[in-house]
Parts: C-alpha cells; structure tokens; sequence
C-alpha cells in the first residue's frame, strides 16, 4: 500500500470517527479550522526542515509527486488525520470521563455540548 492511499485511509477514517462514530463533530466548528490553519503553518515548516536537509527521504513510487515546502503534499493529508483523530478521541474521552464523575463532584461545563 502506498503512503498516497495511507494518508487518503487516514483522512477518510479520521472523518467517519469525527462526525459520526465518536460525534465529537469538529470539523464543523469553526475553532477547529482555525486552529488547524495555526498547526498547518507549523507542520510545513518541520517537514521543510525534515525533507529539505534530506533527514526524512520519501521514496518517489510511494508518493504522488508535488510537493509543498519539500515534502510530499501527502504529509498534508497525514498530518490532517493525525490531529483530527487525536483531537477526536481527547473529546470523546473527556465527554465519557464526565459522565463516570462520581455524585458530588465538581462537572466541568463543556460549552460545545
């Protein structure tokens, strides 16, 4: 399998899991894009740096071909992935985690709920 079709399946199950598997829903909110746009920024200057001093090296009949700051545009749709799914489940998690709150404790309000 090719890191194309890794990264397309990783994109693909982190969008399934958000909206209708884990219901986080954040790729509706609109604090998700803009916080994506602020990590985005971040992540083609590591992959730059990755890529581009030849520390990570890609091999050209895994990848699609084009490229952004060095590294295949791949990376992009992995690192989506990687975000969303880790964002994903630290709701999912913080959401059941409240409901096993025992009597008497203090809830904190998630006001996305």
């Amino acid at each position: 399998m090719s890191y194309t079709e890794l990264a397309v399946l990783g994109v693909a199950g982190a969008v399934i899991a958000d909206l209708w598997v884990l219901r986080t829903r954040l790729l509706t909110r609109r604090i998700f894009w803009v916080s994506y746009a602020i990590i985005i920024v971040f992540q083609l200057i590591a992959n730059g740096v990755l890529t581009g001093f030849g520390i990570v090296v890609y091999n050209r009949e895994a990848i699609l071909g084009p490229r952004l700051a060095y590294a295949p545009v791949e990376d992009l749709l992995f690192g989506f992935a990687m975000v969303t799914w880790t964002l994903s489940w630290w709701i999912w998690w913080g959401r059941r985690d409240r409901r096993r709150a025992p009597p008497g404790t203090t809830r904190h309000v998630d006001e996305t709920e």
